[in-house]
């Protein structure tokens, strides 16, 4: 799962801004309501309401958040009807972007991203036009304090993962798409819950950001992404150096 870290470093920029909680929390409810509606009610017999309530939890949503999420969802009269949509495109430096999002309104969230993508330097695609730089993954992570690498490793790749990589914080554990949920229960009952649990889009080739300014207005770019309400995931394939990473961190 090398190369993941380059998805963090977005994320953890916005690590401050997304104390902004109740935006959080009203994105991971509309995932919960669309993964209720996609099967079962009840997580143990739909996995993608489980993932949902996961990703929840790792974010301390509260119970009442999820159990209101997952009761829209059987809602009949009435209720926001969610539905998820993909965009694709090109950020500044010619970065590839896939953004994820749940709506009500696909006119609305579409016309938001165009103009975000015009006024912000990027291109928006058609579909497909950047994912053959991807492939989709199942992605778990743990704090590093669970257990050491080793032991991590070797939990993960028994319950059927493909790949380990262990950093300063984190323990990121990669796996097919079709496998996430049965590694996911393996290894919550080694470590309990992760810290996350989701479907990811892995960058196969990257695209390398050699300037100061280019990769301050990809980081504008995609901050003003993630913003918008009905915008779920930002993902990208950029390649930025340790010290572009310096001296944005020290601008910022």
């Amino acid at each position: 799962m090398s190369g993941h870290s380059q998805f963090k470093n977005i994320m953890y920029r916005k690590g401050a801004q997304d104390a902004k909680k109740a935006k959080v929390f009203a994105k991971l409810a509309r995932d919960i309501t669309i993964a209720a509606k996609s099967g079962m009610p009840e997580p143990d017999k739909n996995p993608r309401l489980r993932l949902a309530i996961q990703a929840a939890r790792a974010e301390s949503m509260p119970k009442d958040n999820i159990e209101r999420a997952i009761a829209k969802a059987s809602q009949t009269g009435g209720g926001d009807d969610y539905v998820s949509v993909r965009y694709e495109g090109f950020g500044p430096g010619k970065v590839a972007i896939i953004v994820e999002a749940t709506t009500d309104n696909k006119n609305r969230t579409a016309g938001n991203v165009r103009t975000i993508f015009g006024k912000r330097g990027g291109a928006m695609g058609e579909s497909g036009s950047v994912t053959f730089n991807f492939e989709r993954i199942g992605f778990i992570e743990y704090p590093l304090s669970v257990a050491d690498a080793d032991k991590v490793f070797e939990a993960a790749l028994e319950a059927g993962a493909n790949d380990v990589v262990s950093d300063d914080e984190h323990h990121d554990i990669e796996t097919l798409p079709d496998d996430l949920n049965a590694v996911t229960e393996a290894l919550e009952k080694q470590f309990g819950t992760p810290s996350a649990s989701r479907l990811d889009w892995k960058a196969l080739v990257k695209t390398e950001v050699t300037d100061l300014e280019t990769a301050q207005k990809l980081l504008d770019f995609i901050d003003a992404l993630e913003d918008d309400d009905d915008v779920q995931k930002v993902y990208h394939n950029a390649e930025i150096s340790d010290d572009i990473w310096a001296k944005l961190n020290a601008e910022n």
